[in-house]
């Protein structure tokens, strides 16, 4: 009797057990991070899911009551691959005050995208996160710190979103500290995600050499470095979080000041030696033609500007010295050098930070400015390019990059130029207008810009004119595109940019506090949190 009562017991232990297992598997397909570390990723529930690259290009969910009738494009919430109390508390309480169904979808649909769609790898043991940019499964440093900056004011109201992020800035110091020249990245070897062919990078000769089980492309943008430096000032402000600050953070930071050391420099010595640091030979397989001068591009002569190889479009530069990206990187390093001050840490960075971003800012003012209009590229010798990029940092974005105030004089007079004729990437249509690039093509302009562009003034009428451009725009699909043809609204390209997505949740939130008539029920002014 004794023994078979021994045995019952385990039975019903074991039964427990059990029941416990499958509680938690029931916990994760409503919730799909538990304790920090992804389980979306489990196959029992991913295989259940479709692709997002498929699932976006068709209408999904219920219709708005709009006149567009934009459809619900989130996916279920077993297959989101993360989860925001935050980020739920935000989409309700803006859905209840704006005033237009279509807005307010839109919305719904763009402001968790990242969280839904692009975490593919998380583990907060590891202090490891893995974001890719959408469409493609890599990790863009510059994407990623566009994908998350309108999660900023929610990392103090959401320990497990501040987490996350504390996890991606702690996986690109790996990738910086190594790969310093490099955007964009493959999965962490800790992941066991198998990396990515890019067969555009398969024949490009890349000095320094790379690995391309890590490096995904090494195309060498210097907003790529501010994305990080952005990511990691905005996560402190916001947390006061200084353990972000650890040895591996510092060596990304000493290679990132190794680089804006080396590409300030001109490309000739004083014995007519050429000075590379890094070049990219380009090939017919890399969507773009050989470069020249051995993989260099044009030379650049010192101006207290640095230098970059390829734009945020990561089209090849014309002249080395982007004036927006160079902004950002003022910007940024000033943002870097208050984090350092307040945190108590890397006095002799916050130094030389404060130092780089005065030489540069006052550089782009007495280097870069046609009658008064900035030029997008420089080289030092007299050469300038005036046009712009859809692609942040550009020209039009430079209050949003927080270099100069709406009202000044240059950035009027910019802006002015910039959306018209006189810039050679901007392009109209019956339907659609804005600002390309040549990454597309010259007549596929892409929303980002018309997001810029909102963000550049107060006034009302400008504002709503490019709102409803965007949200006119993307197909019936409730997602923003990368770009638009003026000559057809359905021809468009990526239905799935996560970069996109957030830039113009983003800007609906700015709008939401600056301009609150413009868009609401009501005129009062909405900030998430307060």
């Amino acid at each position: 009797m004794l023994r078979i009562s021994i045995f019952e017991h385990f039975v019903a232990f074991f039964t427990f057990i059990e029941e416990i297992l499958q509680m938690k598997f029931d916990l994760q397909k409503t919730s799909v991070v538990l304790t920090g570390v992804l389980l979306g990723s489990s196959s029992a529930v991913q295989s259940q899911c479709p692709d997002f690259t498929t699932y976006s290009a068709s209408p999904q969910g219920n219709p708005s009551n709009g006149t567009l009738g934009l459809p619900f494009m989130r996916p279920d919430p077993a297959c989101r691959t993360f989860n925001s109390t935050a980020v739920e508390k935000v989409i309700e309480d803006m859905k209840g005050r704006l005033k237009d169904p279509d807005v307010a979808r839109l919305f719904e649909n763009t402001f968790p995208n990242t969280l839904d769609t692009t975490v593919r790898y998380y583990n907060q043991t590891e202090n490891l996160a893995f974001i890719i940019t959408g469409d493609i499964t890599a990790q863009w440093l510059r994407d990623t710190a566009n994908q998350f900056a309108h999660y900023r004011s929610l990392l103090s109201m959401d320990s497990e979103l501040a987490t996350l992020v504390k996890a991606v800035i702690n996986n690109e110091a790996r990738y910086i500290t190594q790969y310093p020249y490099c955007g964009a990245f493959q999965p962490p070897s800790e992941s066991g995600l198998s990396p990515s062919l890019n067969g555009y990078a398969t024949d490009v000769i890349v000095n320094p050499p790379v690995n391309n089980q890590t490096v995904f492309e090494c195309k060498y943008e210097i907003d790529s470095l501010c994305g990080f430096l952005k990511l990691s000032t905005s996560y402190y402000n916001e947390t006061k979080d200084d353990s972000i600050l650890n040895d591996n953070w510092f060596s990304a930071i000493d290679q990132i000041f190794q680089v804006i050391n080396n590409q300030s420099q001109g490309s000739w010595d004083e014995d007519f030696n050429f000075v590379s640091y890094y070049n990219w030979t380009g090939s017919a397989g890399s969507l773009s033609p050989a470069v020249n001068n051995g993989g260099n591009g044009e030379p650049k002569a010192y101006t207290g500007m640095v230098g970059t190889h390829h734009r945020p479009s990561d089209d090849l530069s014309t002249f080395a010295f982007l004036t927006p990206a160079n902004a950002m990187l003022s910007v940024e390093l000033t943002n870097l050098a208050l984090m350092l001050d307040e945190a108590g840490q890397g006095a002799n960075i916050s130094q030389s930070a404060k130092e780089w971003s005065s030489r540069i800012n006052e550089s782009i003012w007495a280097n870069t400015l046609v009658d008064n209009v900035f030029a997008y590229e420089t080289n030092g010798y007299g050469g300038q390019y005036v046009m712009d990029d859809a692609n942040v940092p550009s020209l039009l974005s430079l209050p949003y990059l927080g270099f100069l105030e709406k009202d000044n004089p240059s950035y009027v007079a910019t802006r002015n130029l910039l959306l018209s004729r006189k810039n050679p990437y901007f392009a109209a249509g019956q339907n659609f207008s804005g600002i390309g690039g040549p990454h597309i093509d010259a007549w596929n302009p892409w929303p980002m810009s018309q997001i810029s562009a909102i963000f550049g003034t107060d006034d009302d009428e400008e504002i709503m004119k490019s709102l409803y451009l965007i949200v006119n725009n993307t197909d019936g699909l409730g997602l923003i595109h990368e770009s638009v043809s003026i000559y057809n609204q359905s021809d468009f390209t990526r239905t799935w940019f996560a970069w996109a997505n957030s830039y113009f949740a983003e800007m609906i939130l700015d709008l939401a506090e600056r301009k609150p008539d413009l868009i609401f029920t009501d005129p009062v002014s909405y900030v998430p949190g307060e």
